[in-house]
Order: structure tokens, then sequence, then C-alpha cells
């Protein structure tokens, strides 16, 4: 990001389908972003991450700065190293924050690591010592749902930061932001969560490869003996009024439904894996931090496991 005698805009990318959407169009009206930040919890949908790069090589040709930024956790305690937001849940035994109503994990692991970003930047710092606040962009368009986020948001101040909601300033729907994506001759991405995301839905989740449904019964087994007030990473059951699809509060619930794994193999995994997770953990307080294996090795051991079974 070049140095400017004027504060800098950054586009908040969340790789779905409104932000992607208002970014082609600001390059469109000749209105770039200074530079576009995307922040990955390494736990994103598989179709997020293969998107990602398509479209980041769209901005890099029309000379669009862009970064993927996260949050890089650096005090372990006792525990082995973890670098995403999946390994931080199996490693603290518990659901993401907004399975419980709130939104920390959001903070935590998208916003903080943009801030972290712009922070460490000449030109946001030279802004901010002259008294202004960088332009950030937010992708929230004129669809209900966003209304609502939209009006949850109008008035806050950060003497920071002033946010600009392009979409809404045009009057864009959600439809009209993935024509537009479809103009500009790239795929419509899917929207943008982690894979065991309270908003998924149960279409979303019959549509993951089995390495992700596991990991989602490994999520919920290992967190189980905490719950109280939540019945999984969906929370509370849905009845099916109004025209929802009825699903239980529990992802593995729904998984053991569908069939989307065998019965054999939910059983394994709430059985076995939250055991032997414990097991690696408590062999690796042992170690000095540098000698102790990350959690992503288990996780893939875990898998291959998974795998040779089920061959």
């Amino acid at each position: 990001m070049p140095a400017f005698a004027r504060a800098p805009t950054i586009a908040a990318w969340g790789a779905g389908v409104d932000s992607t959407a208002m970014i082609i169009e600001l390059v469109a009206r000749g209105e770039a972003p200074d530079v576009v930040l995307m922040a990955d919890t390494g736990s994103e949908r598989p179709e997020t991450d293969a998107f990602v790069p398509l479209f980041r090589a769209s901005l890099d040709r029309q000379g669009v700065e862009n970064h993927v930024v996260r949050y890089l956790p650096k005090r372990f305690k006792h525990w082995p190293p973890y670098a995403s937001l999946l390994e931080n849940l199996l490693t603290n035994g518990t659901l993401p924050s907004i399975s419980f109503g709130r939104h920390s994990c959001s903070q935590k692991w998208k916003i903080a690591p943009q801030d972290r970003w712009t922070e460490s930047r000449r030109p946001a710092q030279l802004a901010w010592a002259r008294g202004e606040r960088v332009e950030k962009l937010i992708g929230y368009d004129c669809s209900p749902a966003d209304n609502r986020r939209y009006a949850q948001r109008e008035g806050q101040d950060d003497p920071r930061y002033a946010f600009r909601y392009p979409l809404r300033e045009w009057g864009w729907t959600r439809h009209d932001c993935a024509r537009r994506i479809v103009r500009e001759g790239l795929p419509v991405p899917v929207k943008s969560s982690c894979f065991f995301c309270v908003a998924m839905k149960p279409d979303e989740v019959r549509a993951l490869p089995p390495h992700y449904l596991r990991l989602i019964v490994l999520v919920e087994a290992r967190a189980a003996p905490r719950l109280r007030s939540v019945e999984g990473l969906w929370r509370s059951r849905v009845l099916g009024r109004g025209g929802a699809e009825p699903r239980p509060g529990s992802m593995t619930a729904f998984i053991r439904e569908q069939g989307l794994l065998s019965e054999s193999e939910v059983d394994r995994i709430i059985v076995e894996a939250p055991a032997e997770l414990l097991a690696f953990q408590c062999a690796a307080a042992k170690l000095d931090i540098g000698s102790r294996e990350p959690v992503a090795d288990w996780i893939a051991r875990f898998n291959a496991g998974l795998d040779r079974a089920a061959a």
C-alpha cells in the first residue's frame, strides 16, 4: 500500500457474494480501494478456499493490491500449537461463540487481523497522526438480513475508521450482487462462513465432503461435556415453521439422520476421538513448546485413519 497524502481506503472482503460484487463494481467505476483484505480463519468452506485464489488473481490482473491476513496465536500455555479456529475449538473443547449467540470468534479471527495489518502500515499511521480516519468498505446489501445487520451497526463511531457501505448507496440486493459477479465472468461464490458455523444451512452441510463432516462430529463430541444451554453447533432445534427445513440443534444428529456418515463412523468418532485428542494434548504438555507437534498434524492423522477404516 503506497503512502498517500490522504487516508487510505480498505475493502473488507469476506469472499462471499456481497463483498465480491462490491469490489468488482468499485473497480469498474474507477473507485478501486487502495487495498483488499480477506481474513482467513483457516476453517472456511471448501468452495471458499477454491474461490479465494481465483478472485485474487483477478485483482492482481487489475493492479488492485490484496492480502489474506490471519490471526496468529502466540501463547499456547501447555497446549499443542494451533493455527485455525477449528484447532482452537478442539484445543479448548468448546463451540464457536456464535453457537452461544455471541460474536467474539468474528472479532478475534476476522476483524482483529485486518485491523492489525492496517495498524502496521505507514499510510494508516500517517492518516491517524493527521487526525484522519481510514475508510473501511463493508459489503452490506439492501436485502432484509443485511438491513438488520446494518441497523445494529448504524451510529457506531470509531476514532480510527470511517465505515462506508457502497452496496447500500447503490440500492443493491444480494440478487444484484450475484448478477454483477456473473457479468464479470466469475463464478458466484458460496456464502462465506466456517464450515461448522451456526449459519450453515442443511443443504450446505449435506454438500460438505466427509473430512469436514467428521470434524463437525469431533467438534461437538469434544465440547459435549461442557454443553448446558445449547444442543450443538446449530444451537437449538428448528421445527420447520415458515418454510424452514426442520433440523436438530446438533449437526452430528443431522449427519446421522441424513446418513451423511455411517453410524459406525459417527460412533467411533464420538467414543474414541476426544480421548485420543486429550491424550495427545497431555503428551504435548510435557514438552517444550518448540518440540510440540501442532494440532493440525493430529487432525491429519485423524482423518487419514478414518479414510483407511472406510476403504
